[in-house]
């Protein structure tokens, strides 16, 4: 099976010059193949966000391979990486960055706009992900009279309706409560499951972690181990999750 997402040996460098030099990225490698849900954890500062902002394409790595759908976006130049952008990611930020001027259903439509996609095909992608998603009847409503629940799975509906290759997801329960972080998280498992949706999050919650497929820990820069669920029930793999955790270091939970 091709890989979606293949990172190869990928280091990042901050600083260097006259002053000291931060290696945030120190050759980490991995794989992640169409259909997976991977989350990747590690305590502050262990490299997982820039991890992850050089897989958006939003940083470059210093050296290293990162290719999806066997693209090497590394070696990509803005025009490129616009559209890359555009066409094969999907992104969910912690705070949603929903624009407020525009309604839901306008928001969750933006990138079939931006790609010229035909009035009639993008109402009915935007009603079929808003059903999936549970958000039908927020569609004609504003981001600031729904709530924070409802805004992310209004996030996820809109990084979702093109079809991407690989939907990133940045802390995407950091702002929710435990009822609402459920919600988003069921709702990205059926994303999974029924669509085949190939998920990447990064996590410091390991009650989130707990719905992956698979668990990436990340510790000084480096891939310090992997879980992978296997048949195990979630409550199983979210105690071996703690473990690993428990080992590095790293903010706990509960499985309610």
């Amino acid at each position: 099976m091709a890989h979606v997402l293949e990172a190869s040996n990928v280091e990042k460098l901050y600083g260097g010059g006259k002053g000291s030099t931060t290696r945030a990225l120190a050759g980490v490698s991995f794989s992640v193949d169409q259909g997976d849900y991977v989350a990747i954890m590690g305590p502050s500062g262990s490299g997982k966000t820039t991890l992850l902002n050089c897989i958006a394409t939003i940083d470059r790595p210093t050296s290293g391979l990162i290719a999806i759908d066997g693209a090497d976006v590394t070696r990509m130049r803005s025009r490129q990486l616009a559209a890359f952008r555009r066409e094969q990611l999907g992104f969910i930020f912690q705070d949603s960055n929903l624009l407020d001027t525009l309604t839901c259903r306008e928001n969750i439509a933006l990138p079939l706009t931006i790609s010229n996609v035909r009035a009639r095909e993008i109402d009915s992608r935007v009603s079929s992900m808003a059903s999936t998603l549970g958000v039908s009847e927020v569609l004609d409503k504003y981001p600031y009279q729904v709530s924070g629940g409802q805004k992310q799975r209004v996030a996820a509906a809109r990084a979702m309706v093109c079809d991407p290759t690989l939907v990133l997801a940045d802390e995407p329960t950091g702002a929710l409560d435990s009822k609402n972080a459920k919600l988003l998280l069921e709702c990205f498992d059926e994303l999974n499951e029924k669509l085949q949706a190939t998920i990447l999050m990064v996590t410091h919650d390991s009650f989130a972690a707990s719905y992956c497929r698979r668990v990436l820990f990340i510790r000084d820069g480096k891939i310090f181990t992997e879980l992978v669920r296997g048949d195990m029930g979630r409550r199983e793999f979210f105690d071996r999750i703690m473990e690993v955790v428990a080992m590095i270091g790293g903010e706990q939970t509960d499985v309610l």
